[in-house]
């Protein structure tokens, strides 16, 4: 990649990092801080601290996420956790040093303090998870142990996490309420992440057409884990046989392979379609 492209590629990353951080910081202080929930994940945790110890959210947040990017490491390469550790440190800085001091707080009806923040802190998410990064915190812990064990469910485990959050925030806020204004928040922030980035389907499979196939399915392998395969088909105007790359992956891994695709062949023709169930190792 030329260094221009390069360039440009990195404004835009920042670009999300910056746009979704300020959405996701401001569903987390002006509205879920405001109702006093703690709507799962690490940033619930942080919330509590705050509401126990006066301690910030976002450097919290940073300090809490930093041993799950060690591990991830480890188990999943450098470049994904890079650049999950740019977003932490954008998110974290923008929530304590602008968002807090200077945005003000939604004082109204708590239900509504808790829709608006999930909605805007899945808004955010999404924007990040486009351009390929993530927010730490549980999405990193699930790419840790799906790498270690594939079999295992993520979902069931991760749901396992947020409803451990959510019960100790009671106690917390002294109020039972707080949890259930807690699964409304975070019921309606998965569900803007899956409106933004995931679909209707849970899984995708992408059909791409390219002379390129190989160095596409070569990365796909390399930076996702991902396997492909490659067959040779035939234009039905052209006569002409080109290689076709088919590849299923989870939602959140999409965003990357478009990238790839784009990168290795901008004009190469992709089909992209929803799957509801894929059955073998690693789903």
């Amino acid at each position: 990649m030329r260094f221009g492209e390069r360039a440009k590629k990195f404004a835009a990353d920042i670009s999300a990092d910056v746009l979704g951080s300020l959405a996701m910081d401001a569903g987390i202080f002006c509205f879920a801080e405001a109702a006093e929930i703690a709507p799962g994940g690490v940033s619930g945790v942080c919330i509590m601290l705050k509401r126990l110890f006066g301690l910030p959210v976002g450097l919290m947040t940073f300090l809490l996420n930093l041993p799950l990017l060690l591990l991830a490491l480890r188990r999943i390469g450098g470049g994904f956790v890079l650049r999950s550790l740019r977003t932490l440190v954008i998110s974290s800085a923008m929530l304590d040093l602008l968002v807090t001091p200077f945005f003000p707080r939604y004082a109204g009806d708590r239900m509504l303090g808790s829709i608006f923040g999930g909605a805007f802190m899945g808004l955010g998410m999404a924007i990040i998870f486009l351009r390929g990064s993530s927010t730490a915190g549980t999405d990193i812990l699930s790419l840790v142990v799906e790498k270690k064990y594939p079999h295992i469910q993520i979902g069931a485990a991760l749901m396992a996490i947020d409803c451990a959050v959510l019960a100790a925030s009671a106690p917390v806020f002294k109020d039972i309420d707080s949890v259930l204004f807690g699964v409304a928040a975070l019921f309606c922030q998965t569900q803007v992440i899956n409106w933004v980035v995931y679909g209707s389907g849970r899984c995708r499979k992408v059909l791409v057409v390219s002379e390129k196939a190989g160095d596409i399915a070569a990365r796909i392998g390399a930076e996702l884990n991902r396997g492909s395969t490659i067959f040779r088909a035939e234009g039905a105007y052209t006569g002409r046989e080109l290689p076709v790359l088919m590849c299923v992956a989870r939602a959140r891994e999409f965003c990357r392979i478009r990238e790839i695709i784009r990168e290795e062949d901008d004009a190469a023709f992709v089909i992209v379609s929803g799957v509801t169930q894929i059955l073998g190792e690693g789903f």
